[in-house]
């Protein structure tokens, strides 16, 4: 069976015991790079960020953002592990750092995205990881960094405890109508399902929304677009469909990931190409989405806006298919919702693009949804974008799944 967030594992350190783990550091981590925020979750107070770029390649840097200012520092980096040690020398600096030593560290916490039969939030112990490895191949771009960062930082700082809140969890509430596939129903205990991902994201602005609207059991439509997109449809809270399906390829066009696409095209695929099975799947994994749409021009969104202004048809072609995609099932939610409260932009392109905004929003008066596009030109930050017609809310709000994560670490460490 596949085990959620409700069922905790044995081994957890007894922080009830110790008093309710207080600074707990969120980690997000790419193939060569490292990036945290640290919480001080009496108040839920960011008492700093930075990271580490350029992991096992010349010229590592390491920087940190505290309340007492900022510092950085140049240094072979060679892994994450050692990644880890230099934020934490840097956040214990007596000059500008914020923890006395690393034992004030409650826990770090991980944004895990997927591991085979197993959700929610667990500590990383032998059995998550060989778990997280078995779906190495399912999340390639997510899974085999985190995988190798956990291992050394189990190896190298055993004295953290180190926790991974999986991006399905949120995604647990979701009915059998919006999860099967329509395969083989003995599929199912191999996991071949919808799972959903971007869960942090989803759960921080189901939270948010509703306290927005001032109604706990708002249906909201949750855009999360960015380098990684999904949609989510959230009633009383809880996610009842999410866009992407088994794997973060799915859903929408990604960057460079393809989104929804079907498998019988692969047999063609290799006959006309020549190229394996493998081969295939990379190109489907790395160079599709936005970048393959793009000609290989770019997988940057911003880039193919401003050749879409200039003229560029390819650039443009590209923009309609993302938003064509995000439209499908914008109008599937409201259908499953049975209309919506709010309609909610987050993500680095749903923050961030107006003219996505305008697409995605175009010709929905009939929906009672209606953009002001004053408002949504010169939006920023956490707002409101609707006209005064519009039944439905439209709201830009920058996520915080770090946050929830934070959260979510307290919650298990205290237990």
């Amino acid at each position: 069976m596949f085990s959620g967030g409700s069922q905790t594992r044995a081994g957890l350190r007894p922080a009830a015991k110790q008093g309710l783990p207080v600074k707990i550091l969120v980690a997000n981590l790419g193939s060569t790079s490292f990036k945290y925020r640290l919480f001080d979750m009496v108040d839920e107070r960011v008492l700093a960020r930075g990271g580490v770029e350029r992991i096992g390649a010349p010229g590592s840097r390491c920087f940190a953002q505290t309340e007492r200012g900022s510092r950085e520092e140049e240094a072979p980096v060679p892994d994450h592990a050692v990644a880890v040690e230099a934020c934490l020398r840097l956040l214990c600096d007596p000059r500008n750092g914020v923890l006395a030593n690393a034992a004030e560290l409650s826990a770090i916490g991980f944004k895990a995205v997927h591991a085979q039969a197993l959700t929610g939030v667990h500590r990383v112990d032998a059995e998550v990881l060989a778990a997280m490895e078995a779906y190495n191949d399912v999340a390639p771009a997510h899974n085999p960094p985190y995988v190798r960062a956990m291992r050394l930082l189990t190896e190298r700082l055993p004295q953290i405890p180190l926790v991974a809140a999986f991006e399905t969890g949120f995604h647990e509430s979701i009915p059998a109508a919006e999860r099967l596939y329509a395969v083989p129903l003995e599929w199912a205990k191999f996991g071949i399902q919808r799972w959903g991902f971007h869960g942090a994201s989803h759960r921080y602005i189901a939270g948010q929304a509703a306290k927005r609207l001032n109604n706990p059991a708002a249906r909201i439509i949750s855009c999360h677009l960015g380098g990684s997109s999904s949609l989510c449809a959230i009633a009383q809270g809880r996610s009842r469909a999410n866009s992407l399906g088994m794997s973060p390829q799915t859903g929408l066009p990604h960057n460079n990931r393809v989104g929804d696409f079907d498998p019988f095209a692969l047999p063609a695929l290799m006959r006309a190409t020549g190229k394996s099975l493998e081969q295939i799947l990379d190109a489907l994994a790395n160079r599709s989405g936005l970048l393959g749409l793009s000609g290989g021009f770019s997988n940057d969104l911003r880039d193919l806006e401003h050749q879409a202004k200039q003229g560029n048809a390819i650039a443009q072609q590209a923009l309609d298919v993302f938003v064509a995609a995000v439209r499908h099932y914008l109008g599937a939610y409201l259908l499953l919702l049975n209309g919506a409260d709010a309609i909610v932009f987050t993500g680095g392109i749903g923050e961030n693009s107006s003219t996505i905004r305008a697409m995605v929003c175009a010709d929905l008066e009939w929906f009672g949804i209606a953009l002001d596009p004053v408002r949504n030109r010169e939006a920023k930050g956490e707002v409101p974008v609707h006209s005064q017609s519009s039944r439905v809310q439209i709201w830009i709000m920058p996520t915080n799944e770090e946050l929830i994560v934070a959260r979510q670490v307290q919650a298990l460490l205290s237990e």
